[in-house]
């Protein structure tokens, strides 16, 4: 059945209408961003459609703790390297919680950014967050250090610490600290490695992991809050 001229027409002037409105939406979220792609753009702009969206295909998977146990390896054996390229022992991390999180510039949680630093600011006195940037998930996170760094800093007020660029899943050249965090023969618990980019691993005062929360769990939300204040 043939469809309507005046009919089309105003269907058509409708979808333009929604296109004009959704990317003059995408200018305004993006005001004040700098050296972005148009697509890390609209990422910014549909997160939290996107954030909805994953976790109604992802309740009952959102996150996962145990009771406190002795690690096997002590978590405070570890170090890594920075994005400045100075060496971080992990030991000088004892007495706070520290939250590390897999992270990527390109990818639709990539504005996790934002609650990343309200969070660190939130709990500044108790708690070290690092980000570890990794290049894992669908090639999200394709820049060098120094671009990593200034794309966190520029577009999201990032000043919680950042690893050099690594890989975080379980690889012969995975990261030690995430071959800590993903291995219970090492942790004493937990064997999941990140199954994309944003999951988060929290480790209390005393170096023991005590949760894990995926990907489309927010920062800021009453899951990750309860878990620092406790």
């Amino acid at each position: 059945m043939l469809i309507p001229k005046n009919k089309f027409k105003r269907t058509l002037l409708v979808l333009l209408l929604l296109l004009v409105a959704f990317f003059s939406y995408v200018q305004i979220v993006n005001l004040n961003s700098v050296h972005m792609t148009y697509r890390q753009k609209i990422l910014k702009a549909v997160y939290p459609a996107f954030m909805w969206l994953s976790n109604l295909s992802h309740s009952g998977n959102r996150t996962a703790s145990t009771e406190k146990k002795q690690a096997p390896v002590s978590f405070y054996s570890l170090s890594g390297v920075l994005n400045n390229g100075t060496t971080l022992d992990l030991s000088s991390l004892k007495g706070k919680k520290i939250l590390l999180v897999n992270t990527a510039s390109d990818c639709g949680y990539t504005r996790q950014y934002e609650s990343l630093e309200k969070l660190f600011i939130q709990y500044k006195d108790k708690l070290v967050l690092i980000g570890f940037p990794a290049n894992d998930f669908k090639g999200q996170e394709k820049g060098d250090d120094a671009e990593i760094a200034t794309f966190c800093s520029l577009n999201y007020g990032v000043s919680f610490l950042l690893m050099k660029k690594s890989i975080v899943i379980k690889d012969p050249a995975q990261n030690e600290i995430f071959a800590w965090l993903s291995n219970a023969s090492k942790n004493g618990w937990n064997n999941r490695a990140p199954s994309w980019n944003f999951c988060k691993y929290l480790v209390d005062e005393n170096g023991n992991l005590t949760h894990f929360f995926a990907s489309a769990t927010d920062p800021m939300s009453k899951e990750i809050t309860d878990a620092i204040d406790q």
